[in-house]
């Protein structure tokens, strides 16, 4: 198992340097072979955008409900709930029905009675929303990591 390696070291007087490129040769060369090749982007570019339904993320009505929901403020701390984290996801139908799922700081959060029921009556108020449902969910349960880079600068946590 004891097997010794030699290294062979051979000393040299010089070395040919390597031919220097010329933009020449490299000009002939690429105009010869050159083909324009297929422009696969070119269905893609042609296509027009899809109109939002409003109900999905970057619709009107989904981001009228999410200016809804940063009107709303968590009474111990001074940022609004969805910048705190707070809600886990909103869901709008094509009917108009919203729901909202969130959660709370704590389970023993003061407000965890009387906070659904303003989520639930703000996002109700948004025009084109006919129907607001809130659940309440503790899994996976909040911890500051959820909250948004300008909440944590609010809060001098950042």
């Amino acid at each position: 198992m004891n097997q010794e390696r030699k290294i062979e070291v051979e000393e040299v007087a010089a070395v040919a340097p390597p031919p220097k490129a010329r933009v020449e040769d490299a000009a002939e060369s690429v105009a010869e072979t050159f083909e324009r090749k297929r422009d696969y982007l070119s269905g893609f570019l042609s296509q027009k955008p899809q109109a939002l339904s409003g109900a999905e993320p970057g619709g009107e009505l989904y981001e009228a409900v999410i200016a809804a929901l940063k009107e709303i403020y968590d009474p111990e701390i001074p940022v609004n709930i969805y910048d705190l984290g707070l809600i886990y996801g909103v869901d709008i139908t094509a009917d108009g029905h919203a729901a909202v799922q969130m959660t709370l700081t704590t389970p023993h959060c003061p407000v965890a009675e009387s906070m659904p029921g303003e989520v639930e009556l703000r996002v109700g108020s948004v025009p084109g929303i006919g129907h607001a449902e809130v659940n309440l969910v503790w899994d996976p349960p909040w911890d500051p990591q959820k909250m948004s880079d300008e909440a944590k600068l609010e809060l001098g946590m950042l």
